[in-house]
């Protein structure tokens, strides 16, 4: 109705009344990430029993059951802290799961214990010496949990208010003089005035109200622990966990537990400070180079980190260094190697080659053919090793791990919907599925060619699939043919191509 009583002129279609406020719809993007899949997604854990033994295929390993066997052992040597300066040789030939064998060392072995793999090529740079290289790869491999007591201020925060001056330079500016905040505990609250330096630290952890915290008594240091389990019925994408008020008071003394690499030590100690002016400060832009670090700091540092041991405020945690293709290494680094190997701080070596009697690098000359040794690694090193032979995959356990690896090559993640699907069924959307022909036929490029081929042609025959419009993109046995006649393996390439007319030979 106007205002004088008549009725208001009705509106033109497609408009907005003036006392009406318009609804906004916007959709919500998607927060799903894209899962991407690597050559060894699907290796989970060695997949052995309690009692040791190994299931023929289990989380998502096929076969090699004795040297899954055998790796196991090895990690409970390193749970145990006796394996600390011994070697394991991972022999056999290409595609043989090597490199998923000691992946799933990690894997058994957790987060906590330092892993550390490498190449053999690796230790060959322009910047720093091999042995350098070497050396660096062993103490990352090598971890320190570090146990301390200190004096925290732990709660949820209620009220954060930074309080503001006068500029004291006189400008028009307003500076921030201290911080107040109040932490909330189980029992009680406490409000704090804190220094302006740690409103830095807070904006960098992103903490506001309604946030769990606990600052450093003596250094300042904040950590933001997660979000109050108060506010867990609130929508918020950006909330990582919620976790429980602190019990206790807010004003504590808490034990807190630092894991560190001895190669975090080094670099932490053997960084130039340097002079703060304009030209020190362009010649570390300008070069920014690798500096090596000596023996004498390392050996400074074993001394401080013994003294640690001895006192019982730190444990040394023996990891795993993993050398793939050691072959690679020469005369050179197989004798810092031993020499590494003796040391008292030493981890667990795994070192993988799928070479047989090959010529050790470094002991060719003009005159010399070198030296020819197993696996390429010199014979005074070879009885250090515990050698887990690696053995060919059997036709069945090659179609096993090709079933094993499509459903993970073909399956994405989906959002979750309100259907009576089961969570593990909604997660996950199969792109496509392999027929019983399509199988046979990738076995067979298993078995004649290799594991490795017939893994690559999945992704390919699964595009050639939904180009043709195949029903429910089933591979299907010509798509399989169809991708083998598109991409060569190596065996064809070379037979075609060898001494063939335009190319160098």
């Amino acid at each position: 109705m106007a205002s004088n009583g008549l009725p208001a002129p009705p509106q033109p279609a497609g408009t907005v009344p003036n006392n009406e406020a318009a609804v906004k719809i916007a959709e919500v993007p998607n927060t799903n990430r894209v899962q991407r899949t690597a050559a060894h997604s699907h290796i989970k854990s060695l997949g052995l029993r309690p009692d040791g033994t190994a299931d023929t295929t289990s989380h998502g390993f096929v076969g090699q059951t004795a040297a899954r066997e055998a790796m196991g052992l090895v990690v409970d040597l390193v749970r145990a802290k006796k394996m600390a300066g011994k070697a394991v040789l991972l022999a056999g030939g290409p595609g043989t799961g090597k490199t998923a064998l000691a992946l799933a060392v990690s894997q058994e072995l957790g987060t906590k214990v330092p892993f550390c793999p490498m190449t053999g090529s690796e230790v060959y740079s322009a910047e720093v010496k091999k042995t350098e290289a070497l050396m660096e790869n062993f103490r990352r491999a090598i971890g320190l949990r570090v146990q301390e007591r200190k004096e925290v201020y732990e709660g949820e925060v209620v009220e954060l208010t930074p309080e503001e001056s006068e500029n004291p330079l006189g400008a028009y500016g307003r500076t921030i003089s201290h911080l107040v905040v109040v932490l909330r505990s189980s029992k009680g609250t406490k409000k704090l005035r804190l220094d302006p330096s740690i409103y830095e630290a807070i904006q960098k952890e992103r903490v506001r109200v309604g946030d769990v915290i606990y600052i450093e008594a003596n250094t300042g240091a904040v950590k933001r622990v997660g979000r109050s389990d108060a506010f867990s019925t609130e929508f918020d994408l950006e909330a990582e966990e919620y976790v429980p008020v602190p019990k206790g008071e807010v004003h504590k003394k808490k034990d807190v537990v630092q894991d560190v690499t001895l190669h975090d030590l080094d670099v932490a100690n053997a960084r130039p400070q340097g002079g703060q002016d304009v030209v020190s400060m362009l010649g570390k832009m300008m070069k920014p180079r690798k500096t090596e670090i000596t023996e004498k700091l390392r050996g400074e540092i074993n001394k401080v980190v013994n003294r640690y041991i001895d006192q019982g405020v730190a444990e040394l945690v023996p990891g795993v260094l993993f050398i793939d293709e050691v072959h690679m290494l020469d005369l050179e680094c197989f004798t810092y190697l031993n020499r590494a190997l003796e040391s008292p701080l030493s981890p667990i070596v795994i070192l993988a080659s799928n070479r047989g009697l090959t010529t050790i690098r470094g002991t060719t000359s003009q005159n010399d053919a070198g030296l020819v040794s197993a696996h390429g690694i010199p014979p005074d090193l070879l009885p250090r090793l515990l050698i887990v032979p690696t053995h060919p995959y059997t036709g069945q356990e090659i179609r096993r791990i090709i079933e094993t690896r499509a459903k993970l090559e073909f399956a994405s993640a989906t959002s979750p919907s309100l259907s009576d699907a089961t969570p593990a069924q909604q997660g996950l959307k199969i792109s496509a599925s392999l027929s019983p022909e399509a199988l046979e036929e990738l076995t067979k490029q298993g078995e004649s060619v290799s594991l490795r081929y017939a893994l690559q042609l999945l992704a390919p025959a699964g595009i050639l699939a939904r180009a043709r419009g195949a029903e429910g993109s089933v591979i299907g046995g010509d798509d399989v043919r169809e991708a083998v006649g598109l991409f060569w393996d190596a065996g064809r390439s070379a037979g075609a191509f060898t001494g063939g007319e335009g190319f160098i030979s």
